[in-house]
């Protein structure tokens, strides 16, 4: 009986104290399959030149000039991610942006299975992957 407790303990610190994580490829096509959206935070300008994951949804987070609109991004993002229990996993160029954004989305807002492509869209086309415009 007391291990079950324990592991029950153990298993909702889990879930109340989920951290924001830092993923491969493999972790998010994986993740992809199973249901949670892929969101490229870049710019027009960086979908236009590199194309995107397939799959990916574009909502730009920072402009060219690094400025930003909250209230736009969580509108749009609102649509895709419909609580903050829902997994996805942000994208962008190196992973630069999308560790700011998700630690934002995770202790700011409490979306509590926040993912981001470790090394970006850079990383995808490194390792021969495939984008779509």
């Amino acid at each position: 009986m007391l291990k079950k407790v324990i592991f029950g303990v153990l298993v909702l610190q889990v879930f109340l104290f989920a951290e924001f994580k830092h993923i491969d490829a493999k972790q998010m096509l994986e993740l992809h399959k199973n249901g949670a959206p892929l969101i490229d935070i870049r710019t027009p300008a960086e979908w236009d030149e590199t194309g995107v994951i397939p799959g990916s949804t574009k909502i730009m987070f920072f402009d060219q000039n690094g400025n930003y609109n909250i209230k736009k991004f969580m509108s749009e993002f609102t649509k895709v991610v419909k609580d903050t229990n829902q997994s996805f996993v942000l994208i962008c160029r190196s992973a630069n942006r999308t560790k700011t954004v998700g630690n934002f989305l995770d202790k700011e807002l409490g979306y509590k299975l926040t993912n981001d492509f470790e090394g970006g869209i850079s990383r995808w086309i490194e390792e021969g992957r495939k984008t779509v415009k």
